[in-house]
Formats: C-alpha cells, structure tokens, sequence
C-alpha cells in the first residue's frame, strides 16, 4: 500500500515543568500529532523519526508505519503557557537526520512533510523525493535557538535558500516569525505556497502567481473553546496537505485545516482530532468561499 503522508522528524517527550529531570511525559513532535491527525482523518502515515530507550512508541506504532533511527535521549520540550504567551524550554535535543537516513522504499509518499523541532532535518533531505510527491515543511525546528539553560527563542532561518527550492508548501505560524510578515515576502522569492497560522483568526494563504504577483487570501476561522493549543500548527499542517492532495485547492485545503485544528484544541492532546466526515459536516453547515463566511 502507498503511503499518503510521511512526516520526519524528531518525536519528543513534551513536560510540564521547567525541570529537564521531570520522568512525566507526553509523546509529541510535529511527527506525532501528523501521525495521529492523517489516521483520524482515514489516511495511510508513515513516521521517520530520531528516539531514544526514553520514550514509549507504542501508540505511533499502532497508527503509523513507524520507523526509528536511535539516539541517547529523546528530545525533550517544556510548554509552559502563560498569559502573555507560550515559553518553551529544549533539552537533550536529538542528532541530525539526513538523506541517507531516509531509505528507497520511503521516497515516494503521496505527501512528504519535514517536520524539524531542533534543526535536525538536513536541507537535503527536502530534494530527496519523487517528483509527483508533495513535499511541504513545517519549520519551526529551523527558525529556533536555545540558551545554556534550554530557554527557546527565535533565530534566524540560515538555510533557507537550501530548502524551499524543493517545497511545494511553506506551513508556519505568525509565532514562528515573530509576527514579521515581511519575511513571508522573502519566502515567497523561493517558493509559490505558503500558509500562515493566526491561532484564533484562522489562516492566511499567500499564492505567487506566473506574473509574480502575490495573492493573498484570509481564511476564517472555526470558533473553538481551547482545551489545549498544542500541536495545533501541525494538527492545521497535515489536515492542510491531506485536503490539498485531494482536491489541489490550497484555499479550501486551509480552511479543512481550520477547521480540522480547532477541533483539535478542544480536547487534551490528541483525543480532540476529528474525523474526515466531521470536518466534512462542518464545512456543509458553514459554506465559505473566497473570504465570504
């Protein structure tokens, strides 16, 4: 059988204290809500991922073709959620995944998402695959640094010119980019689809056209009563690409997404994710076209 999304990246043991001794985990990363999301959603994953003896894979296991490159320890993030926004904290981050790491039998997925958390996927990785893949990324992992104590900020994106050449879609968050909307602009020199989270206003989608000309469309929100927000750019990434393979409408693709992710915050980590038919039934009942609700 196929593969409909492959996603690769590190796995992590996500904690809720500052503590990097804390033994309390839950399994996270962007390769696992993308795992968790395309089988609610009645698709074939795959999982290329970096873990160490730390970590339990058991549910991936049950959902996804799984397969582990090992490492000492699994990287490990805290969340902390604040009035004033989310501060995060990195430790034992795993080692580099590269193109010899990612097998023949794994290079034409219907979709390829790169999902780095701590700069781990190698730029060539994104050249690697088919030519009728879908290759997308979602790149925090790329746009992160972290102080002596684990304390993440954002960095610059310094191989950027090395990557989206090879993408078809560009997933990231306005947090990602600290709310910088001109570095949207600069993506958009290399690369003709990206899509940006705004947490409760929806998304907007940025398409560069033949002419060069850049058209930007917002794309509205499912109002959501927020249990809990993580994962939810990766929850909005792989609903996004699954809708895209199958209608090839980036602007219908975001709002599914929507749609899709803000089911997902309403309940705890992944138990929130909605089925195919439900995002369906939704979109039904609230028919939206080119900004008009």
């Amino acid at each position: 059988m196929s593969i409909d999304l492959l996603a690769i990246g590190t796995v992590t043991r996500d904690i809720a204290s500052a503590d990097p001794a804390a033994t309390d985990y839950l399994l996270g990363g962007t390769v696992s809500f993308a795992a968790v999301t395309a089988a609610r959603l009645g698709r074939r994953p795959a999982v290329l991922t970096r873990a160490g003896d730390d970590v339990e894979l058991s549910e991936l296991s049950g959902l996804a073709e799984l397969h582990v490159l090992p490492c000492e320890n699994t990287t490990t993030f805290a969340n902390l959620y604040t009035p004033d926004g989310r501060i995060q904290y990195c430790y034992t981050p795993s080692p580099p995944i590269s193109a010899v790491d990612i097998p023949p039998q794994l290079r034409a997925p219907h979709i390829a998402l790169l999902g780095p958390l701590v700069n781990e996927v190698a730029p060539e990785v994104a050249s690697i695959f088919d030519t009728d893949t879908i290759v997308a990324a979602v790149p925090q992992g790329w746009m992160r640094r972290w102080d002596g104590e684990g304390r993440v900020y954002p960095a610059p994106w310094r191989d950027r010119a090395l990557i989206l050449p090879h993408l078809d879609a560009l997933i990231l968050s306005k947090e990602d980019i600290d709310g910088d909307l001109r570095q949207v602009k600069e993506f958009l020199e290399y690369i003709s689809l990206v899509v940006l989270t705004e947490y409760r206003d929806g998304s907007t989608v940025y398409m560069r056209r033949p002419d060069s000309e850049v058209e930007t469309v917002p794309i509205p929100p499912r109002p959501a009563t927020e249990v809990d927000p993580t994962g939810a750019g990766d929850i909005f990434a792989t609903a996004f690409l699954l809708r895209l393979d199958e209608t090839g409408d980036p602007l219908d693709a975001a709002r599914y997404a929507n749609v899709t992710a803000s089911f997902g915050v309403e309940g705890h980590g992944v138990t929130g994710i909605p089925s195919h038919n439900s995002v369906l039934e939704y979109m039904a009942l609230h028919p939206w076209r080119h900004g008009r609700v």
